[in-house]
């Protein structure tokens, strides 16, 4: 704990009303000095409770791509009974007050922006508070957290789908266009794509459908490293480019990388895992 400016200040203050009452050996002027140092004093116990005992967590981010601001969720938790009364939290160059009511749990958001692909981490937090009186301020020690998020490659690159057929389901503006590929409803499976679930046919039953396409729309495409020219980068953003557009489209396809083979699927956690096999590729320390 140390003083603020306005802590120096008061005690500057205090120590001319001191010397004033000493010279003077006026009764009321020592009253005044000993009520303000004991008001002072009672106000430091008052701003180290305010900080102490509260429980942290930071929690991960979803994931996001190369260049974009991740968002880490700071959990700040009261166990007492008592309010904690203008709180500041730090980290690097973002602040931000908060106060958190007995036994509840305040959720703030810590904005970390992204350099490059591969797991980012949450800079160290700490909190810190000068309530009551802003004569004195009290800090925590830097929390650090194991907390991380994804950070995928920055989809870029001007090449086509490398799979003809499958391409001429995309418009100019790279949405999915109607074609006369349906080929009918079966049962809904786990892990199948909710873009091919049939929304209207669910409203009127007790179980979900899926939509079945055949023609262009069945042909597999598949999304090869040896397809890419450039550097290693530019490679990863024009894979993951095509993996955005082949998603949005609902094609079937699959993604080749040196000593990496996806198969081609059409589950909602291929499209996850095929970003994150391209997040981490080559990579040193990264594991999936």
């Amino acid at each position: 704990m140390l003083p603020t400016r306005h802590g120096l200040l008061f005690c500057l203050v205090l120590l001319a009303i001191f010397l004033a009452s000493v010279n003077y050996n006026n009764g009321l002027a020592y009253g005044l000095t000993f009520l303000l140092a004991a008001t002072a004093l009672i106000s430091m116990l008052h701003t180290h409770r305010n900080v102490s005992g509260l429980e942290v967590n930071v929690l991960p981010p979803g994931p996001v791509f190369a260049g974009e601001t991740a968002h880490f969720r700071v959990c700040v938790h009261n166990g007492n009974e008592y309010t904690r009364v203008a709180l500041w939290l730090f980290c690097q160059d973002y602040r931000q007050v908060f106060h958190v009511e007995p036994q509840t749990t305040v959720q703030l958001e810590v904005p970390v922006t992204s350099t490059g692909r591969g797991y980012i981490t949450c800079p160290p937090v700490r909190l810190s508070s000068a309530y009551p009186l802003g004569l004195q301020y009290t800090w925590s020690a830097p929390i650090k957290s194991a907390a991380r998020g994804i950070v995928y490659p920055a989809p870029a690159g001007s090449l086509p789908l490398p799979t003809g057929r499958a391409r001429a389901r995309f418009s100019e503006s790279g949405r999915t266009r109607e074609g006369d590929d349906f080929a009918g409803l079966r049962q809904y499976i786990h892990g199948d794509s909710p873009r091919h679930i049939h929304w209207k046919a669910a409203a009127s039953h007790n179980n979900l459908l899926t939509k079945q396409f055949s023609g262009e729309g069945g042909e597999e495409i598949r999304l090869d490293w040896d397809l890419v020219p450039g550097s290693v980068e530019a490679r990863l953003s024009q894979l993951c480019k095509w993996v955005l557009v082949a998603e949005e489209a609902g094609a079937r396809y699959g993604l080749s990388l040196p000593g990496v083979r996806l198969e081609p699927d059409l589950a909602a956690t291929h499209y996850h895992r095929c970003l994150q096999t391209l997040a981490l590729w080559g990579l040193k320390g990264q594991r999936q």
